[in-house]
């Protein structure tokens, strides 16, 4: 049992990690550098998840369609989510480096360079995505109808993923520093702004008009655009690890080039993963409205469940690139091995409640019954993987951490194209097994791809690797 005092640490540590702290993490002790990194970051992970629970929870009044449309998008959408993981992968690497280097300057260079590229590269997904919004969602599996109503969810999500890639991207520096109560702070303001907004868009209220879908993108973009404001309003008033300022807007070659050749590989390895999710959404839409709405919510539930897991991986991330950096790879790895022992627990943990109580969780956004039998599926088989999930997301992360990205997009690519749509394909569309055979294949494609990146991780290679 704890005693006072240990309660006391233990909440003294709560506060410094909420409140922000100008500790060096690779000089204080492993247990606490990972707890204080990852209480921000947990929460970060879940406030971010947020805008998807909140904005499917009001949806889900506007019908089945309302959800299989937002869940067209969403399954594509992660593609900007992979690009924006892939950069924040390589500033994670370069930031965290420098910081463990002790070379601020170079970190805030690199913090600018990273934010230029983000930008630009958003350029080409804005573009043909608010043009083509339309054809998108049709061909996606979407019913003409579908598509001509709900159109512009699309449009607006994909004409504004710039503030999706800058929220990513500023918000990796801010952890990657050490300042991950930042990043929380900063998430936590867009997505106070999006639950206002969301029903009064939706729904209309007083002079404003009832937008049904429509408004659920307008609240999101406006929420997370003030969220990006917020990020530049703190990156340039110098009283952080990192700062820039408009002197510095300019493209430094040899700094994005080091930024591109660390992305690709986190692009990849994120694009292999979620073009596999899209290819899922599309064998499961073959099996109608109500069996893609159920995925999509259960998903939604999914996602958010894995956000603590994902808080503690970017804390090994953000430990393994600073201690690298400062030249002790032995307690890169010893940070490794003991946040997986607590993700891996934690995961289990929860895994176990989804898999009790699954009707519950589906029927708190949807009451429709066949799409609450289909969500109940999809949660139940998904969460047999938990273990799994919380293993390999360390691993995969520390692999980033050291800017080591082609193990990683390796992996992926064997656990995701090899084996998970084969198989899903099999057992959804060959043996008739539908969705049920596909969240079979999650759970498969999953599990082997914590052993490699366990078999992987212990050889070592990524200690030596140069960023």
């Amino acid at each position: 049992m704890l005693s006072r005092e240990n309660l006391a640490e233990i909440w003294l540590d709560i506060k410094e990690a909420i409140a922000g702290t100008e500790r060096d993490f690779t000089e204080s002790p492993i247990g606490k550098a990972i707890f204080i990194l990852a209480v921000p970051m947990v929460l970060e992970m879940i406030m971010e998840s947020l805008f998807a629970v909140v904005d499917i929870f009001f949806v889900s009044r506007l019908g089945a369609e309302a959800v299989a449309s937002v869940g067209l998008t969403e399954s594509v959408m992660t593609i900007v989510y992979s690009v924006g993981a892939g950069l924040s992968v390589a500033t994670t690497a370069l930031v965290s480096r420098r910081i463990g280097e002790k070379n601020t300057k170079g970190a805030g260079e690199v913090a600018m360079q990273a934010i230029l590229l983000a930008f630009i590269v958003s350029l080409f997904i804005a573009i043909p995505g608010a043009l083509y919004a339309k054809e998108f969602l049709l061909v996606m599996g979407a019913t003409p109808e579908m598509a001509e109503e709900n159109q512009a969810y699309p449009a607006i999500i994909f004409g504004a993923n710039s503030i999706v890639m800058l929220l990513f991207i500023i918000n990796a520096v801010f952890r990657s520093s050490g300042d991950a109560a930042i990043s929380l702070r900063v998430v936590f303001v867009a997505n106070l702004i999006n639950m206002v907004l969301d029903p009064i868009f939706i729904f209309g209220w007083g002079p404003i008009p009832a937008m049904g879908i429509t408004g659920a993108a307008l609240a999101t973009t406006i929420g997370r655009g003030i969220g990006v404001i917020y990020q530049f309003i703190l990156l340039s008033n110098h009283h952080h690890r990192i700062s820039i300022s408009l002197k510095d807007l300019k493209i430094k070659p040899a700094i994005m080039w080091e930024l591109l050749k660390v992305s690709f590989g986190g692009i990849f390895q994120n694009l292999i993963a979620t073009s596999s999710w899209i290819i899922l959404v599309r064998i499961i839409a073959v099996s109608g409205a109500a069996a893609l709405a159920g995925y999509t919510i259960a998903i939604r539930i999914i996602i958010f469940a894995l956000l603590p897991a994902w808080g503690l991986s970017n804390a090994a991330a953000t430990l393994v690139g600073q201690n690298l950096g400062a030249g002790y790879p032995e307690k890169a790895e010893k940070s490794v091995w003991i946040t997986s022992y607590f993700n891996v627990v934690l995961m289990g943990v929860i895994g176990f409640i989804l898999f009790l109580f699954p009707e519950a969780l589906i029927r708190f956004f949807i009451q429709e019954a066949d799409v609450v039998a289909q969500g109940i599926t999809a949660l139940r088989i998904i969460s047999i993987g938990f273990l799994f999930y919380g293993l390999s997301m360390v691993m995969v992360q520390s692999f980033n951490g050291s800017g080591d990205t082609l193990t990683p997009t390796l992996i992926n690519f064997v656990g995701f194209w090899l084996i998970e749509i084969p198989l899903a394909w099999f057992l959804a569309i060959v043996l008739g097994l539908e969705m049920e055979g596909a969240c079979i294949s999650i759970v498969v494609a999953e599990t082997l791809i914590a052993i490699a990146a366990l078999w992987l991780f212990r050889k070592g290679k990524w200690k030596l690797q140069k960023v």
